[in-house]
This record gives structure tokens, sequence and C-alpha cells, in this order.
């Protein structure tokens, strides 16, 4: 008769699609502590940032057979791509190759935010439908935009020239540490075979714009203001400023979703889930201050 006490229970192996990006480099950080085996999967083959902990493995999205080399033995799989043109494409793939390859669990970051033709979110919606289609276990994160958009303000603050076309619109945002908290809890909970979650991820408030340079104005010592431009006339400025016509496109529709007030909600799902409350914007722009000066 097998002695049970002698066998050893296989470590759970779990995939980061996007390892070096901001939330799943985060991530892995996280899991390298946890005991299980954690496999990045990177289109660079020697990825930067990454713990010796973990493991890579190289995938090219022009070669579908790759994808599914890299998922062969995986138990669970995280996807965050990143916001690009073929984003939808891309993480269509993945999830075709992992349900291929029997992956019992997908765990994708997605965003929150209602119907609308705005990119990255129209995107994202795809992709939440392709998923829900597919008969595999999956949870979708649905986080508020991160705090660290904020960085691209940084050279305009320190010049004393920050404007945009948010209005007074209020937005929650989160700290890509609280969402990586709660993507290492997805990914390491039981879930039923077949079961479909959704976590809707926020921080603790919502700001306007203003809120956020009287908050700059006291860290920093010096007055900061925010300037109300129009969505044409920031576009203007952000070709001017060097940014490609795709990059623009998507900064104008956040803050179109910021002028509108449609991220304002708050959730308690980031203390419910880690068992610690989400970060507050004044302590990231206080440890992140030196972006502004």
């Amino acid at each position: 008769m097998l002695n049970q006490s002698n066998t050893q229970v296989p470590k759970l192996r779990i995939a980061v699609a996007g390892a070096t990006g901001r939330v799943g480099s985060h991530l892995i950080n996280r899991l390298s502590s946890d005991p299980v085996e954690v496999i990045a999967l990177t289109r660079q083959k020697t990825p930067a940032n990454i713990s010796n902990k973990v493991s890579s493995v190289v995938v090219d999205f022009d070669q579908p057979s790759t994808l599914e080399m890299g998922l062969v033995g995986i138990d669970k799989l995280f996807i965050a791509h990143g916001t690009s043109p073929q984003q939808v494409a891309n993480e269509i793939a993945l999830i075709d190759a992992a349900v291929k390859t029997g992956i019992r669990h997908i765990v994708k970051l997605s965003v929150m935010g209602p119907a609308t033709p705005i990119n990255p979110f129209a995107w994202h919606a795809v992709i939440e439908a392709h998923l829900a289609q597919q008969p595999v276990a999956s949870t979708v994160l649905r986080p508020t935009t991160f705090m660290d958009v904020l960085k691209r303000a940084g050279s305009q603050v320190a010049a004393g020239t920050w404007a945009g076309a948010a209005g007074n619109g209020r937005v929650n945002l989160i700290d890509i540490q609280d969402i990586a908290a709660a993507a290492r809890v997805a990914l390491l909970e039981k879930v039923a075979e077949n079961s479909q979650r959704a976590y809707h991820l926020t921080g603790p408030r919502s700001w306007t714009m203003h809120e956020v340079a009287e908050e700059l104005s006291h860290l920093l010592g010096y007055t900061v203001s925010y300037f109300d431009r129009s969505p044409e006339e920031q576009r203007t400025a952000l070709l001017a400023e060097g940014f490609s016509s795709f990059v623009a496109e998507l900064l104008i529709g956040l803050d179109r979703i910021f002028n509108n007030s449609v991220l304002t909600e708050r959730t308690l799902t980031v203390e419910e889930i880690t068992g610690s409350p989400p970060r507050e914007l004044s302590d990231w722009l206080r440890e992140n201050i030196e972006f502004f000066r």
C-alpha cells in the first residue's frame, strides 16, 4: 500500500504573461515567496527584472506553436499583455493556447469601465467576451486607472505646465501593487471547474486632477496647478510633445473617461481578498515625488 505521508504534492505551476510589465513584475516578486513554480512568458531571451527564482520561456506571437509549447504542464495562467494594437489578437491567442494545453484556470488583467468604443476599454471587452466562452475556469481583474498614469505628468509638473482634458471630473486611482496583491490571491485560490469570477478593484477614494495638483503642491512646497484644455487642444499639445497619434488618442480617451467621472466607484474588494486596505494616493505621491521634481 502506498505510504501517503511520503508522497510529495507537485508544486502548482503558474505562467505569467506580461512578467516584465508593471503589474506582472510585482506579481512575480510576490509569488516568488510562495510554494509554487513561476514561469515567465517573455518575448525577450534575457528578460530584465526577473527574479532568479523564476524560469522564463520565450514565446513568439507570430508563431502560435511557441505559445502552446510554453504552456505545456502549466496549471494556471496570468495574462497582462499591455496596451497595444495587437493586444486583442495576442491575448486571445494566449487564451486559445491555454485551453488547448489543458490549463485549469486563467486570470486576466482587464479594466473597470462601461461598454465604450474608447480603447483600451473596448479591447478588454472583446477579450473578456472570448474568455467567457471558453471551457476553462477564469477570473477577471477589473481595476480602475493605475496611479502610475500620473508619472506621465512628471515633467509637466516640474515645468509648471501641467494640463489636460480631464476638467473637474473625478477618478478613483489604484496602486499597481494592490492589483498585484489581488492577482496573487486570485491565482492561488481554489476555484471550481469552469467557474467565472470578476473582481472590481479600486483605491480608497476618487480625485479630480485639480485635487491631485493641490496634493502635489503640499508635497513639493510650491504651487502646482492643473490647466484645463479641450480634447482638441490636448491632442495638439501631445503631438507637439512627441507622442505618437496612437498614444495621444489613448491619453485623450482616458481624459474623456476622467472628465465624465466614469471611474468614481469605490469597492472593498482589495481589502476583502488581500486583508489590507488599498493604498492612498497621497502615500503613492509621497513615495514617487521625485518623478515630479
